[in-house]
């Protein structure tokens, strides 16, 4: 079943289009990245899910469903740290968090266990590293046990121990059932914590789909030879490969992880007559295979 489905979604700022007809959909049991640099449309997209703006065009649905009130009550969202009291205790914030969400108090022992507060439940906010800050919005979100979580951003402006009790706290709620969808603009938050991810770019979606898929770590083979064009048209009949780039005197020639082999590569143009005069085998980053998607 699809959690959310996003179908032909815009939203216009006057002449500015934030969103483009962007269409995707998030399965449950997932972690669903929107990625993208600032400015691509990930806050927009989350605002107009949660009902916080209102979509030029477009629709979605929850849960199979038209967006409802309802249905919203199912989502624990965190677009922006919450006012939480900085003289006033962690459970005492959660407290009057529970009170204005009209959720009952019984689960906020069970929410602070989740996120590693227990034993600081009684310490004054204030006294909060910002780690513990956002674990206890994260707290927040989960009174009322809802089934999907909407983070933005959850690890801006942290500090590296903070990012990785974050990303640690979504790994385990994600083992919990919870289907999470985050936004980022952080290639490495994605790889280490989704499953899914929908890449997006001045408003448009370039691709959505299994990160596992979409940002593959590639095997590249780099090649040359004195005929270039001949070089180039013999690759591109090759049948292993899945793609190349020509750039210019060089060709990148990609293949699945663990299936580029030189010595076949090499073969297989010198038998259709071209003689390579370089020959290399080299692993495409993440971060370069992210960046040849966005253009950047």
């Amino acid at each position: 079943m699809s959690i959310l489905t996003v179908e032909n979604l815009s939203k216009s700022y006057g002449r500015i289009q934030a969103l483009k007809n962007v269409s995707f959909s998030v399965p449950e049991g997932t972690v669903f990245g929107i990625l993208g640099p600032n400015g691509s449309g990930k806050t927009t997209t989350l605002g107009t899910i949660c009902d916080i703006l209102k979509p030029t065009s477009g629709t979605y649905r929850l849960f199979g469903e038209p967006a409802s009130a309802e249905n919203r009550r199912r989502i624990g969202t965190l677009l922006e740290t919450p006012n939480f009291y900085h003289y006033l205790s962690g459970i005492k914030n959660l407290e009057i968090a529970a009170e204005i969400k009209q959720h009952g108090k019984e689960d906020i022992d069970h929410v602070l266990e989740t996120v590693d507060l227990t034993k600081r439940k009684d310490s004054k906010f204030s006294t909060y590293s910002l780690g513990m800050k956002q674990r206890l919005a994260i707290a927040s979100c989960l009174l009322g046990s809802p089934s999907v979580l909407i983070f933005d951003e959850p690890t801006n402006g942290l500090d590296p121990v903070g990012i990785a009790e974050i990303r640690e706290l979504m790994k385990k709620l994600y083992r919990e059932g919870k289907t999470i969808i985050m936004a980022s603009h952080l290639l490495d938050e994605v790889e280490k914590v989704c499953t899914d991810v929908a890449i997006l770019k001045r408003g448009e979606l370039i691709v959505s789909g299994k990160v596992n898929e979409i940002l593959s770590n590639e095997d590249m083979v780099e090649v040359s030879a004195k005929d270039h064009a001949k070089l180039v048209s013999v690759l591109n009949s090759m049948e292993e490969k899945t793609r190349i780039i020509d750039e210019n005197n060089l060709v990148k020639v990609f293949f699945p992880v663990g299936k580029a082999d030189l010595s076949a590569v090499n073969s297989y143009c010198f038998y259709n007559g071209v003689v390579l005069n370089h020959l290399t085998l080299k692993k495409q980053s993440l971060e370069a295979r992210f960046f040849e998607l966005t253009n950047n």
